[in-house]
């Protein structure tokens, strides 16, 4: 998926998740190796009440490699 279509996919209905991604886009997602480029065009394919969860810590994602990218685009270390 190209950058343009990325940051596009980063406008969320819900402000919360556009304060994440977008900073994430603009500063970090060119860094990204391909395969986790891959996981975050994934992980924007989520339903936003599933995302939010997930970045609020409420839930814990099923699949581990959306879980690390939510870690990554939190910004904290893997664990």
């Amino acid at each position: 998926m190209s950058t343009a279509r990325i940051k596009w996919a980063c406008r969320r209905g819900m402000l919360e998740l556009d304060v994440l991604f977008q900073p994430f886009v603009e500063e970090r997602y060119e860094g990204l190796s391909d395969e986790d480029k891959q996981v975050f065009a994934r992980l924007l394919s989520c339903e936003d009440p599933e995302l939010f969860a997930w970045f609020m810590g409420h839930e814990q994602c099923a699949d581990p490699e959306l879980a690390q990218m939510v870690i990554t685009v939190r910004g904290r270390p893997a664990p």
